[in-house]
């Protein structure tokens, strides 16, 4: 993969903000020709630098879920185990987010469940069964406070 210019990177940034917005307005938004705008847009997408497109809904709405943040140490923190454990993690839908960490655990995952009895299925099945686990530390949250994505005024 070539590394990412300002344009690139103005594009990223742009849809970040708004992942609908129509190439003529990201084109005029970040200083670029449609054609051109959609050449790169489609190249940051074939590379996987772009790996999707989502919708985020509003935690209010679905009000039942459970968001619980994991904290997981492996018994080992060598190569293998980490891709071991990272190509396990990306099967299960429910972990909507994993971060590699420095300090106390070696992961960070962000769950979601329908329940706490759902989350307590994840923890047995899914959680403890990954490789190399040695602990799962769960923190369940209260509310969203901030997120990072804004509405463009």
């Amino acid at each position: 993969m070539t590394p990412l210019d300002a344009a690139d990177r103005k594009i990223i940034r742009v849809l970040q903000t708004d992942g609908r917005i129509s190439n003529s307005s990201l084109a005029a938004e970040v200083g670029l020709s449609p054609s051109a705008c959609l050449r790169r847009l489609r190249l940051l997408e074939q590379s996987g630098v772009i790996r999707g497109y989502t919708a985020i809904i509003d935690e209010q709405i679905r009000e039942d879920m459970a968001v619980v943040i994991v904290q997981i140490t492996l018994e080992r923190q060598t190569e293998a185990y980490f891709r071991k454990f990272e190509n396990a993690i990306r099967k299960y839908p429910e972990i909507r987010e994993c971060y590699l960490m420095t300090g106390g655990s070696d992961y960070l995952l962000r769950v979601e469940a329908a329940s706490t009895t759902d989350y307590e299925r994840i923890h047995t099945e899914l959680l403890s069964n990954l490789p190399g686990v040695a602990r799962i530390h769960s923190s369940f949250a209260l509310r969203n406070v901030t997120r990072s994505l804004r509405s463009r005024d």
